[in-house]
């Protein structure tokens, strides 16, 4: 059995509406997103088609589009959008009492190049 370990990245509102916030951690950069409503999500800051930092693109909806290339990702399922092929990454998040936080667990566990 697992144990979850989780990060306390700070308040919701330190993430920007509709953007992003880049988190450095010893295995590699996650984009925590926070979207129109809320919602929040970490992937992997690196898209993989030229490693353009994610944490820079365009949220719209529950998707990012790569600020190099404009690649597409899903938010929920880190899958590429439309004719691109690719995945990144995602990691659990939870919001409580308007504190974010990253469950680090499969961070860990992720090789780092």
């Amino acid at each position: 059995m697992t144990n979850i370990e989780w990060l306390d990245l700070g308040l919701l509102s330190d993430i920007p509406f509709r953007g992003a916030r880049k988190v450095k951690t010893p295995q590699g950069c996650v984009a925590v997103f926070r979207t129109a409503d809320d919602a929040v999500f970490a992937v992997s800051d690196s898209c993989p088609h030229k490693a353009g930092p994610l944490s820079e693109g365009i949220v719209h909806g529950n998707k990012v589009t790569c600020p190099l290339h404009n690649w597409v990702f899903s938010l929920e399922t880190g899958e590429a959008q439309g004719a691109d092929d690719g995945q990144i990454p995602t990691y659990p998040t939870r919001v409580e009492d308007d504190r974010v936080f990253l469950d680090v667990t499969l961070l860990r566990r992720r090789d780092v190049a």
